[in-house]
């Protein structure tokens, strides 16, 4: 996590210390520190007059925006930069005496409601959160979500579940094991009008349903020698319509290590943002379960089956058997995981 904070005094500047080595030391965070001219000393950047892109850019490009000082200097500071609260960092507005910690923008998905109350916690003051759903306590569905770094379906269909769970308890289902109550302004339901939904498929239970994704899925690649990335993606993303699997729950691709170099199954994963792991056929033939065995694959490659092997090699339950296509085969699993809101 990268971090920029900003103070215009030397009581700000003492302030702005104390944040950095908390947040240093809470989130592993990489933190610089500005001042404007005057006081840019002892590890503080100087903030130039004219200001120009200045602010813009830290905005852009940190997690993290903490400004010591008035709010008014705050807003007017980021307002031109500001577009969603999917993309905009975490902007958290502290005065000069550390008494008041007040998050201004992306308190949930960004965190600026969490870590404003961690700040005010360690410097004495009180974190002003006017989110509806946090001071109502009911489930702060997209601050829960990003957390457990679950994505979210529809921002729009959040935006409307943050509305009406303060008027009424909302039904919620999770294909993963729920360890612990249902969070504030839920209960279990299968139907409704609007419900939330943990999920790795793209089903629709409610008549309006917000999928909540986790990384719980691994696939499982074996393919032909030279194959193309095009054979791959046409393969993986078959597998992922005919069963109805929303990609983003994937969180690892696996296959034999005799096809660590095929560049199409390297450039398919890059695309998915995942780095493959590769096994051995002693490896991948010491996984238990019921397999679909092929002797022509275990002629060239040592072990019976490479894709359903793969998938399970990190997960516990196959949800979706070796599958063929233009010299691809795909399975997928699916991992243990508990989800908890306590």
């Amino acid at each position: 996590m990268k971090a920029s904070i900003f103070c215009y005094s030397l009581k700000g500047k003492e302030t702005a210390r104390k944040i950095a080595d908390l947040i240093t030391k809470e989130y592993g965070a990489e933190v610089e520190c500005f001042a404007p001219e005057r006081l840019a000393e002892g590890g503080f950047g100087p903030i130039p007059k004219p200001s120009g892109d200045f602010y813009g850019e830290h905005f852009r490009n940190k997690e993290m925006y903490i400004s010591v000082g008035s709010v008014g200097i705050a807003v007017r500071h980021i307002a031109p930069y500001v577009r969603s609260k999917v993309t905009d960092p975490a902007v958290i507005v502290i005065d000069e005496l550390g008494k008041h910690v007040i998050p201004v923008l992306s308190g949930h998905i960004g965190g600026a409601n969490r870590i404003s109350e961690k700040l005010a916690e360690a410097l004495g003051g009180e974190a002003v959160i006017t989110t509806a759903t946090d001071i109502n306590g009911k489930f702060a569905v997209d601050e829960w979500a990003a957390r457990n770094g679950m994505a979210i379906s529809s921002m729009k269909t959040a935006k409307d579940f943050a509305a009406a769970i303060l008027e009424r308890d909302l039904p919620l289902r999770s294909d993963l094991p729920i360890k612990g109550k249902l969070p504030a302004g839920t209960i279990a339901g299968e139907e409704g009008e609007l419900g939330v939904y943990i999920t790795w498929t793209k089903v629709s239970p409610f008549e309006k349903t917000l999928r909540l994704i986790p990384k719980c899925l691994y696939l499982g690649i074996g393919c032909r020698k030279g194959i193309e990335a095009e054979a791959v993606r046409q393969a993986v993303y078959k597998v992922a319509e005919d069963n109805r699997i929303d990609l983003r729950a994937v969180k690892g691709i696996a296959s034999i290590d005799i096809k660590k170099d095929e560049e199409g199954l390297l450039i398919f994963a890059k695309e998915m943002g995942i780095v493959p792991e590769f096994f051995t056929a002693d490896e991948l033939q010491a996984v238990e379960g019921d397999f679909t065995p092929s002797e022509f694959v275990k002629g060239v490659t040592g072990v019976d089956n490479v894709c359903e092997r793969s998938a399970l090699k990190n997960a516990e339950k196959l949800i979706v058997k070796k599958t063929a296509l233009n010299g691809v085969t795909v399975s997928v699993a699916v991992t243990d995981m508990e989800v908890s809101f306590e």
